[in-house]
């Protein structure tokens, strides 16, 4: 019962925030994605949590064959404007993270910004399993996340759970920093293993 009010809390809280502008919704490209983009050929790309859109677009806009989610009906109605707009192909889809009905990989890139560090338990298990699927082998993973300032924390992604992401992947770079307010973050990339 607890998981499930905490589950909806979360959309509750999400679909609020997109009454207005919500802080991580910047509309600015983060340079990881950017160098990544232009040290690889275009393939097809997943963004789990695209929010209103801003990444998908930049993928697209580089050639990428993009499927964006979110959760947050609101959020992907701007995305689909924004796309529009941009007048580039790509696709945008309400979807739960931990479940991913109805996409087809593999993806040579799956990005998740701020997705998963929301998920804990079950919920996170089913998404590294989605993830798992979909990604092509060799495809890349990349993640930023929030870490819990509180061992017990219910937000962000614990050592714990980075361990499990890096025994279903392969983990090639982590870089650890902090956003302005101090909360420590991590960015990392990850690839499916040869035999997935």
């Amino acid at each position: 019962m607890f998981a499930y009010l905490q589950k909806n809390l979360s959309k509750v809280f999400f679909w609020l925030m997109y009454l207005g502008d919500p802080p991580w919704d910047t509309g600015v490209t983060p340079p990881e994605l950017t160098a990544f983009i232009e040290s690889h050929e275009p393939g097809r790309a997943l963004d789990v949590g695209c929010g209103t859109g801003t990444n998908v677009i930049t993928l697209a806009k580089h050639g990428w064959q993009v499927i964006g989610v979110d959760f947050v009906q609101r959020a992907i109605r701007t995305a689909r404007r924004k796309i529009r707009r941009a007048r580039v192909n790509a696709d945008v889809h309400v979807g739960d993270a931990t479940k991913l009905t109805g996409i087809e990989g593999p993806f040579d890139l799956i990005l998740d910004i701020g997705c998963a560090h929301i998920l804990k338990g079950e919920r996170q298990r089913a998404y590294l399993e989605n993830v798992q699927r979909l990604l092509a082998p060799g495809g890349t993973y990349l993640t930023y996340a929030h870490q819990p300032v509180e061992p017990d924390e219910g937000h962000g992604l614990s050592e714990a759970d980075i361990e499990n992401y890096a025994a279903a992947l392969n983990l090639v770079k982590r870089v650890d920093s902090s956003e302005g307010s101090g909360r420590p973050s991590v960015w990392m990339w990850f690839e499916q293993k040869k035999d997935a």
